[in-house]
């Protein structure tokens, strides 16, 4: 029943056969004074009918039906909706839904028809069938769960009348009544089985307590070492860490911010801070090139105060014996590697790791603090949803001395001079440059390599100068790292890449990221490919290319030109394309919406209000509560 239509087609004007014009759709509705199947001069076989009415008759066609005359039956009354239109010289109703009357309301003729996302071998008219048949049979069952405020406040239908109103309205007004109820219960329950979650989490759990006073000269002695200075964002950030880690509660935290907005550094602050009170600590990236480059980063910020940090990747582990830090992918799940005792765990991207991975990686200690990290931007109004059961903490400020990355929409006619400015950098300043090729498919495949590779080729005769280097997902281990290397010592000027390496490059001799066919991504995915350069102390640059002048799309990337802020931009994009590509296909895990919207800010401000403030007398709404707990496993739980 939640299975909800994505259009409907408009059949409730009702014609008589005399007054019906060719171009209308219409339903007609009538006695079947013969049907059979026939075959035309070029031996297509087609299926026709006679229908009349008391005004007339009309000729119905279909077209390789012939199951049709077992079906329909001479002198059955019958109801017929579709287009008018001309057939061997003849009016004719062409290829119409059809049923036969039998004293029931039609419902595939004669009204709105719901038109429903299908798979191979399912028919809206089959799941029409099943669903009008659900609504008759299991009224009863459908217990209306909101509070009678509610209902009252927002004037919604009755749960019944919404899953009728949205399946078989009326009226097309009587939709949006409806999905508008709808949409409410899902983000609403969706809110309260996050804040359920939240209290058995903050109830069940005990935590260890991090002694933060204890140590705070030494805390600080480790900020002011450090060879920059800390933002306020990141400053607040960690004020908000601490006070979690000094609870008895295992945190249970959400640490987002742009990529380069120093979401690492804080992590490892506080991976210091459970050394500092006797725990290891394990950090875990969803790819080798991100787990290789924190474990340099955070070799460089640690190794000086005697922490031993170890790695584990699927290519690489190094003395797993005595660690107080344990760098990897997904490899530190392995049964093989034995943790003394764990007390914190950080997952970076954590979108991209499934539940069970999560909480593998949590039952490795005794309830140990968890800090998780995003650079994907999401709207707050989004994380309401997504992360209601943590608390969040976002670096909006980028470290000082950072400058803005000038981007450019470039128009295909400037493609030429485009690539002549690029080599003129790389001679003049010895800098290097990224190309970003798109992905063809949802995700890295051959085919897409292999417009890559065809793209390089055509690259190495642009840039004849320049030395080029090609870097996609489908490469080995050591290949990708061999490459980097290069990279990293300046040996290749201009490196090809995928999007599927987009986390975890940080070189700061980068200055240029052109992005190929920019239109196929989102906003969010080109603010994280651009935040690739612009590392270093140089002014950094971002080029769009694309082929497209639809106005939506020179819009949209136009938006790059003067928007820095991730979350801003990923609005922007909810505003303009809908949820459908705001987190990239390489996101998994996210909760997936069936009738709400992510882009419907004021419900979702709404609900999270009703939740809020139902949630404490949850036991006055019996019916409310046992929805939460039949719903709960069916959402997906972001922790």
């Amino acid at each position: 029943m939640y299975h909800v239509p994505n259009r409907y087609d408009d059949f409730s004007k009702i014609s008589k056969t005399r007054f019906a014009q060719v171009g209308d759709t219409v339903t007609i509705q009538g006695k079947v004074l013969e049907i059979k199947n026939e075959f035309t001069k070029s031996y297509k076989r087609i299926q026709t009918a006679i229908v009349e009415d008391d005004t007339g008759t009309i000729e119905v066609v279909w077209f390789n039906q012939p199951y049709l005359i077992q079906v329909i039956h001479q002198g059955d009354q019958i109801s017929l909706s579709g287009k008018i239109g001309w057939f061997l010289r003849k009016k004719v109703m062409e290829s119409p839904e059809y049923e036969i009357l039998e004293g029931e309301e039609p419902i595939h003729t004669a009204r709105l028809i719901p038109i429903y996302p299908q798979t191979y071998g399912i028919s809206s008219k089959w799941l029409r069938k099943q669903i009008h048949k659900l609504l008759q049979e299991d009224k009863e069952n459908i217990e209306e769960f909101l509070p009678q405020e509610i209902l009252n406040r927002y004037h919604f239908l009755n749960l019944y009348d919404s899953l009728l109103s949205i399946h078989f309205p009326k009226f097309i007004d009587d939709v949006d009544l409806a999905k508008k109820r709808l949409a409410f219960d899902e983000l609403l329950l969706l809110r309260l089985t996050a804040l359920e979650r939240k209290k058995e989490w903050e109830e069940n759990l005990k935590g260890h307590i991090f002694k933060i006073e204890k140590y705070k000269k030494r805390i600080e002695d480790f900020w002011n070492n450090l060879p920059f200075e800390l933002t306020g964002a990141q400053k607040k950030a960690l004020d908000g860490i601490f006070e979690d880690l000094a609870k008895d509660k295992p945190m249970n935290r959400l640490l987002e911010g742009d990529v380069g907005s120093g979401k690492t550094v804080v992590s490892a602050i506080v991976m210091y801070v459970a050394f500092l009170n006797g725990f290891q600590s394990v950090i875990m990236a969803p790819t080798e090139i991100l787990a290789n480059q924190h474990f340099k980063t955070i070799n460089e910020l640690l190794s000086k105060f005697n922490l031993k940090i170890a790695l584990a990747t699927g290519s690489k582990k190094q003395d797993l014996e005595k660690f107080d830090i344990l760098v990897g992918t997904h490899a530190v799940l392995s049964e093989k590697i034995k943790f003394r005792k764990l007390g914190l765990v950080v997952i970076d991207e954590q979108q991209r790791f499934g539940v069970e991975q999560r909480g593998i990686i949590r039952e490795k200690g005794e309830n140990p603090h968890v800090l998780t990290m995003t650079a994907t931007p999401i709207p707050r109004t989004v994380a309401l949803v997504m992360y209601g059961d943590l608390d969040i903490s976002y670096l909006d400020e980028m470290p000082k001395g950072r400058k803005l990355i000038k981007t450019w929409l470039v128009p295909e006619e400037k493609r030429i001079s485009g690539y002549g400015w690029i080599e003129k950098q790389i001679e003049q300043d010895k800098v290097q440059a990224f190309i970003v090729c798109p992905f063809i498919e949802e995700s890295e495949s051959m085919s897409t390599v292999k417009a890559a590779t065809k793209e390089f080729e055509t690259l190495k005769k642009v840039f004849k100068k320049l030395k080029l280097g090609m870097l996609h997902g489908k490469m080995k281990a050591k290949e990708k790292q061999e490459i980097l290397k290069q990279f990293g010592e300046r040996k290749i000027d201009i490196l090809v890449a995928t999007p599927v390496v987009e986390v975890g490059i940080d070189f700061p001799n980068a200055t240029i990221m052109v992005i190929e066919a920019a239109e196929r991504f989102g906003l969010s995915q080109l603010h994280q490919l651009r935040g690739r350069v612009g590392r270093g102390d140089k002014q950094s640059f971002c080029l769009l290319f694309t082929e497209s002048k639809t106005e939506l799309t020179v819009k949209r990337l136009k938006s790059l030109e003067t928007m820095f802020v991730g979350a801003e931009l990923a609005e922007l994009d909810l505003k303009l394309r809908g949820p459908g590509e705001l987190f990239g296909t390489a996101q998994h895990g996210l909760p997936q919406l069936k009738i709400a919207k992510f882009s419907d800010f004021v419900l979702i401000e709404e609900t999270k209000k009703e939740a809020e403030n139902i949630f404490p007398k949850i036991n006055n709404h019996p019916k409310l509560k046992k929805k939460i707990e039949e719903q709960s496993s069916s959402f997906i739980s972001p922790d």
